[in-house]
């Protein structure tokens, strides 16, 4: 056993299975689980309040699985380099331990960590844990990073999985190491105003249960179901991944495991988002810029983005798919790809307007897979078909036949029947004056021509 304390500053990993960051950091006599409220979000109430509301599940989570192991979280609210190092100073730690992070922000905040801590303290940065296979450890010949998918799945699926972590047995924290009071947590994260009603509960818990249901009686049906969207046949399991109560390294094992064609094809995904963070880690400014600049000049159309915030586009299965972003603050992958489409090549609007309010009612709104899909339906990032466009009608005839999920999240069109509730402007004007839903924003025709003038098509 080591002597001294130790800082375990947990990011996106608010776990204790498989966790390196703790799992390390626990080898010392004393080690101190930290978490930062960083003032810059949550703490000036600027979350949005869907990740807020899990967030406050998943710390309360982790707090309690810490407690049956001796120890507890340690929550402080401020600037998160600035309270660690203030905490480090205090406690004489020795050592901090924090995951490396994808984003520009996680990498400054590695910067600035290690230019804070006194001489004394060592900084530790862990190989990223929101991946399977981590930024930079597959390259292509001469590159810095992947960007095309194929290529980078290939040499991802080579890779071994790295051997799981035990949860630490037990831990002692100095009682020095003061934080914030459970109530005080919960109101900070509160302070941006009311989740979604019907928002997922968070946590490693609910996430471990989540994914032993999920291997047991859903994994097969993958492949044939995963784009059904009233059969809603994926996993869930986006949000804990991104707050980073499961592991995706054991996620990936349990798939494995399973060896079914439904596993290989849900394993492709975990593939993709790992893709995406390989790519936003050697290009930051991707969050905000064009990954491949395709000399668009974008729309402005105020009334047409209102439609589409609010699920009021006249094309159903597009609001469809908004409505449930609102009620949920979740979303179908599929009915993120048609809305995404319709935003960015049928009405021509920036994919940052759109990325934004994804963004805001997100709950597993993660930067690299927000932003980074939202280029590549736009085309202006690793698509290799960049001009394809995404016919709503096309896409609810293959995805939702019967028009079930358009009836479940319009109600409007409840009461049309079968696939006719993808065109309701085709129903007799005596029906159709009565189901109070609007014309549609666009004609799909005028809105393709619109999109290949404007790309040079």
């Amino acid at each position: 056993m080591l002597e001294g304390v130790s800082i375990a500053l947990l990011t996106g990993d608010l776990r204790v299975h498989d966790s390196p960051v703790l799992h390390t950091a626990a080898r010392h006599e004393r080690t101190v689980p930290l978490f930062v409220l960083d003032e810059t979000v949550h703490s000036a109430g600027l979350a949005p309040p869907n990740r807020s509301a899990f967030l406050a599940d998943c710390l309360a989570d982790l707090d309690r699985s810490l407690h049956t192991r001796g120890g507890r979280l340690v929550v402080l609210s401020g600037d998160t380099v600035t309270e660690t190092a203030r905490l480090a100073r205090r406690l004489g730690a020795t050592a901090v331990h924090v995951a490396a992070g994808a984003s520009a922000f996680a990498q400054r905040r590695e910067a600035r960590l290690l230019a804070a801590l006194g001489a004394g303290t060592r900084l530790q940065v862990h190989e990223s844990v929101d991946t399977v296979v981590a930024p930079g450890a597959v390259l292509p010949f001469g590159r810095d990073h992947y960007a095309v998918f194929g290529p980078y799945f290939r040499q991802w699926a080579r890779v071994p999985h790295r051997a799981l972590l035990p949860a630490p047995r037990m831990l002692r924290v100095p009682e020095e190491a003061e934080g914030l009071a459970p109530e005080q947590v919960r109101k900070l994260l509160s302070a941006g105003g009311g989740p979604a009603p019907a928002l997922a509960s968070g946590g490693e818990a609910q996430g471990r249960r989540r994914l032993w249901r999920w291997a047991d009686t859903g994994i097969d049906a993958y492949q044939r179901l995963q784009d059904d969207l009233h059969g809603d046949a994926t996993s869930r399991l986006s949000p804990y991944l991104h707050f980073g109560c499961l592991s995706p390294t054991e996620v990936a094992h349990t798939a494995t495991a399973v060896g079914s064609p439904g596993a290989e094809a849900f394993l492709r995904q975990l593939a993709w988002r790992d893709f995406h963070h390989q790519l936003l880690a050697a290009r930051p400014e991707c969050a905000h810029q064009d990954y491949r600049s395709r000399a668009d000049r974008w729309r402005r159309d105020p009334a047409a983005l209102d439609a589409w915030r609010t699920g009021r586009t006249g094309y159903p299965i597009v609001d469809a798919g908004m409505r449930q972003l609102v009620h949920e603050g979740w979303m179908h992958n599929r009915a993120r790809l048609l809305t995404a489409s319709f935003l960015t090549k049928t009405l021509y609007l920036d994919w940052r307007v759109g990325a934004a309010h994804f963004m805001h009612h997100l709950v597993d709104g993660d930067v690299a897979n927000n932003q980074l899909n939202w280029q590549w339906v736009a085309g202006t990032g690793t698509d290799t078909r960049p001009n394809r466009v995404l016919n709503p009608l096309r896409q609810a005839q293959r995805f939702d036949p019967d028009g079930a999920y358009v009836r479940r999240w319009v109600p409007e069109l409840a009461a049309v029947a079968g696939a006719a509730v993808h065109r309701p402007w085709l129903l007799p004007e005596p029906v159709r004056s009565r189901l109070d839903y609007p014309e549609p924003v666009v004609a799909l025709d005028e809105s393709l021509d619109r999109f290949r003038r404007a790309r040079g098509l």
